[in-house]
């Protein structure tokens, strides 16, 4: 596809909150998200020339940082655990205002789900991607993600009964 730095920012624009949310879910720390979206749109933009359709910007996008996130996780042995607790990584909003037991809670059951489990929740809570758009991008049959999908649910369910 052929784009310029102002047709890739503006379709970039469209998508860079849920981009970064899912960075955060994945990555569990605000300085490791942030690294993993520039990092993401660095690349997609060095390459965005093997992009085929403009409809595909946001899944490629989304494909392009779900490797970005694992890379790193991997580089880092999971840093430690994901560095027990640290709910101040879980979003910028003020310590007065979030409800630490829940968010801890939901983070919990969020790290007891497996790599890829974790991957197709955040796909479709933060990027709001069907199974068959998640399925495309992970390689997986789109059945395979629903069931995935349903069971990650079911366990986060029922460790926060």
């Amino acid at each position: 596809m052929r784009c310029d730095a102002k047709k890739f920012a503006q379709m970039y624009e469209g998508i860079y909150k849920d981009m970064y949310r899912f960075a955060l879910c994945r990555m569990k720390n605000v300085q490791d998200a942030e690294d993993a979206v520039s990092e993401s749109v660095l690349t997609a933009y060095e390459n965005i020339r093997k992009l085929q359709k403009e409809t595909a910007f946001k899944s490629w996008m989304f494909t392009i940082l779900a490797n970005t996130c694992r890379k790193k996780l991997k580089e880092s042995g999971v840093r430690q655990k994901r560095e027990e607790g640290g709910v101040e990584s879980l979003s910028g909003i003020s310590k007065e205002t979030l409800d630490y037991g829940i968010a801890l809670d939901v983070k919990k059951a969020f790290l007891v789900l497996s790599s890829e489990e974790q991957e197709i929740v955040a796909l479709s809570v933060f990027g709001g991607y069907n199974s068959k758009e998640i399925g495309s991008a992970l390689n997986l049959n789109p059945n395979t993600v629903r069931s995935k999908r349903s069971r990650a649910l079911e366990k986060m369910e029922y460790i926060l009964e």
